[in-house]
This record gives structure tokens, C-alpha cells and sequence, in this order.
């Protein structure tokens, strides 16, 4: 396979109008000849961290996140938990993206941020996207989607509303320059 992107936006083209996906801003988390997974960063649910726990029933000792919003990550088990961190930490069910930033869905990371620790910086999810083998290669072919190296700034740092056009960015585009109508040349 000679396309990997690991650690790549994908930004929709304004033409994708499937719901789901539609001014998505999804994050590839691991790319392979077996498919993609990664998950939307700029869906927000309306729910905070602290919100979150709550419902878990874990306590909170992490002021410093309660108001990080909590985002609809895809829609592949939707039910499940999915903490982006940095830094990668020794979790118990973790896919190492970088050597930087993890993937997990243990609950042991929750815990641990819980408990006042945890990984420094994170993005939590609820569901992750994810494509069958050679999926997503020819989703990019029909122009669904543009890819840019991810800058895990624009994912941490920035509110969710902000996401999309920062990887636009990281382009050199701007939205106003996209065009519904896709063309080959």
C-alpha cells in the first residue's frame, strides 16, 4: 500500500452530504491495507467531560478538563469511549498512533484522570469512523475528502468549531475557495 494516513485530517469536500460526515473534520488514527479507523474531532454532543463522569459514576479531580467538550466520534460503536491523549502513556487497551499520542479505550484512563492524573492533553470521543480496505482510498479518489498532515494543535488547542477550518488551513485554503462541483483534470 503505498497511501498511509496515519496522522492525517480528513477534511469533507462541501459536495459530501451524507449526514454523518457532512463539514466533518476526522482524524486517522491508524491506516493500513486492512482499512482506516479514526474519529471526528469537530462533532461536539453538547456534553462535557464532567458531564461524562458523572454518568460513569467516577469522580472528577481534573479541573483543568471538566469543560472539555465530548464529541460524537464516528459512528462505530457509539456506546464506547475513545480518549485521544498525549502523551502516550502505558494504558491497557491503547493503539499507538505516534510516539507521542495514543488512542485508548480502557477505562483506566478515565480513572486516572479521575483521580486528579492522566495524560497531560486529550480529546475524548463517544463512537470512532472507520473504512473496509481500499474504502477510504477510493472515498479520496471520488474527491470526498482533502488530506493534510494532522498538527495535533488543532485538536487539542482549539474549540471544535474552530477544527475545520484550521486543517483548511494547514492547506492554504480557504472555505470560501471550495467548490460543491468536483473536476478531474
Amino acid at each position: 500500500m503505498d497511501l498511509n494516513l496515519s496522522r492525517h485530517f480528513l477534511i469533507a469536500m462541501p459536495h459530501l452530504s451524507d449526514p454523518i460526515f457532512s463539514r466533518a473534520l476526522a482524524f486517522v488514527c491508524e491506516h493500513s491495507e486492512r482499512g482506516a479507523m479514526g474519529v471526528i474531532v469537530n462533532r461536539p454532543l453538547g456534553m462535557t467531560l464532567s458531564t461524562l463522569f458523572e454518568q460513569i459514576d467516577v469522580p472528577l479531580h481534573r479541573p483543568d478538563v471538566a469543560d472539555l467538550p465530548v464529541c460524537f466520534g464516528g459512528p462505530v460503536q457509539t456506546d464506547r469511549g475513545f480518549v485521544l491523549h498525549e502523551p502516550l502513556g502505558n494504558w491497557q487497551s491503547t493503539l499507538t498512533v505516534s510516539d507521542e499520542m495514543g488512542l485508548t479505550t480502557s477505562k483506566d484512563v478515565l480513572l486516572a484522570v479521575g483521580d486528579g492524573g492522566g495524560p497531560q492533553r486529550m480529546f475524548v470521543s463517544l463512537g470512532y469512523a472507520g473504512w473496509e480496505a481500499g474504502q477510504l482510498e477510493t472515498e479520496i479518489s471520488r474527491n470526498d475528502w482533502l488530506t493534510v498532515e494532522a498538527d495535533p494543535k488543532v485538536i487539542f488547542d482549539l474549540p471544535p468549531d474552530e477544527r475545520y477550518d484550521a486543517a483548511l488551513k494547514l492547506l492554504g485554503i480557504d472555505l470560501a475557495m471550495l467548490s460543491e462541483e468536483a473536476g478531474h483534470a
